[in-house]
């Protein structure tokens, strides 16, 4: 998405309508994706991740198994479709490093250590991406292992903030991304208040980074309690 000369924020609204914190619509379920362990899909807007999850089971070869603990291996991609430039196929420097940082925001609050020797496979695809895409991932991936039943400690939440026509806003769309002063990616276990990523792009000072950490802190706490509500709300389902 290129850059514009138009302001993108106009009498205190953006211009997709919203205010400067007000996040986009946001959609989420689980037990998409029959043939997986657990599965979710989750939407910022025109941002939508289809995550899935297959273990924890046996890792192959063992030469890559660890003795006394499991491993957790997370794969983003964006789909060819996705943007409105054809996404070239296949792995890029860019998805090798969000799955890295992916992995690293959701290992922590997963007990790997209960299944040595096991692997727990994350898929993460982008179908349609509007910004946010890694903070948009997270909340899928770790829904979708909830509904796979790997045992946490807590699910991860995320969200992106940062700093367009020099006001600080909320959940950070694509014109909005590649037109900002500012962006910064967090996931955080939110009834711990353990933060498990932080990136940032752009210039913020002291106290604009530390606003946006807070408020970025009480839009994963929103988030949270959404999916908590749809892990809840399936599971009644699958009861009756």
């Amino acid at each position: 998405m290129a850059k514009i000369d138009e302001k993108l924020i106009i009498d205190g609204k953006r211009l997709d309508g919203r205010d400067l914190h007000e996040l986009r619509p946001v959609e989420m379920e689980i037990g998409i994706i029959g043939r997986a362990d657990g599965s979710a899909r989750v939407a910022f807007g025109k941002t939508e991740a289809v995550v899935s999850v297959h273990g924890p089971r046996k890792l192959y070869p063992r030469f890559l198994q660890e003795a006394d603990t499991g491993i957790l291996r997370c794969r983003y991609n964006m789909a060819p479709f996705s943007t409105d430039e054809r996404v070239k196929p296949g792995r890029s420097r860019r998805s090798i490093e969000l799955s890295k940082v992916i992995r690293l925001a959701l290992e922590s609050s997963t007990f790997l250590d209960d299944f040595p020797k096991t692997v727990v496979d994350v898929f993460i695809e982008i179908i349609q991406a509007d910004g946010s895409t890694r903070v948009t991932g997270i909340n899928a991936a770790s829904l979708a292992l909830a509904a796979a039943g790997v045992p946490m400690n807590n699910m991860v939440t995320a969200c992106s903030v940062g700093k367009i026509d020099g006001k600080l806003v909320s959940d950070v769309n694509g014109i909005e991304d590649n037109n900002s002063e500012a962006d910064v990616a967090l996931a955080m276990v939110s009834t711990k208040g353990i933060i498990t990523l932080l990136q940032m792009d752009g210039v913020l000072t002291k106290d604009e980074l530390f606003e946006l950490l807070e408020k970025a802190k009480e839009n994963c706490k929103n988030i949270y309690e959404m999916q908590k509500r749809v892990l809840k709300d399936y599971y009644k389902r699958e009861l009756k």
